[in-house]
Formats: structure tokens, sequence, C-alpha cells
């Protein structure tokens, strides 16, 4: 029975890192960065989802350095969710697999 128990392990080990992406997205501005011209001055706004509604969050004049960090943000934003993807699938297997009863 040492395969069940390796499999145990790593049903615990993809379970602490389901808990790690989360907070890690959690931790990451939501939203996306959208810029608009208004008199031909450009005014940045952060674009996000609340309760089923587009909210725009006015941001002002951001600076190179902001905009590259919210860039930044929206690919690690974009990585952690397929990394999390990838970890709630092989959760289900795992747990299909310690369900399984024993073949003879």
């Amino acid at each position: 029975m040492a395969i069940k128990e390796v499999m145990r392990e790593e049903l615990r080990n993809s379970l602490r890192m389901e808990k790690g992406y989360l907070a890690a997205l959690a931790r990451l501005p939501r939203g996306t960065l959208v810029k608009k011209l208004i008199h031909k001055r450009p005014y940045y706004y952060l674009v996000s989802r609340d309760e089923g509604r587009v909210r725009f969050h006015y941001l002002g004049n951001l600076s190179e350095a902001r905009q590259q960090r919210y860039a930044a943000a929206k690919a690690k934003r974009a990585q952690y969710r397929r990394l999390l993807a990838q970890v709630r699938q092989q959760l289900k297997f795992l747990r299909r697999m310690l369900r399984a009863k024993p073949t003879v």
C-alpha cells in the first residue's frame, strides 16, 4: 500500500499549492489597466468586475514604472490562474484515484 501513501502525500502537497496560489492571486490587484484619451491627454483606469458589473477606478496620470507594474501583475495573475487550473485538475485525479477500489 505504499503507492496510496505516496498519493496521499501528493494530495496534501497539491492542496498546499492550491492554497498558496489562491493567496498569491488575492495579493495581486484585481482588474486590468486601461488608457483613455480625453482631449488628447491620457487618463488611466483600473477596470474590474464587481458583483457582475464592470467598474472603472480612476488612477490618474501614471508613470511608466507604475504602468509596467500593472502589466507585470496582469501577467502574474494569468500565470497563477494557469497553475491553479493545473493543480485543481491534479487534485481531481488524485481524489478519484484514492477513492478507487483495489483490484484483486
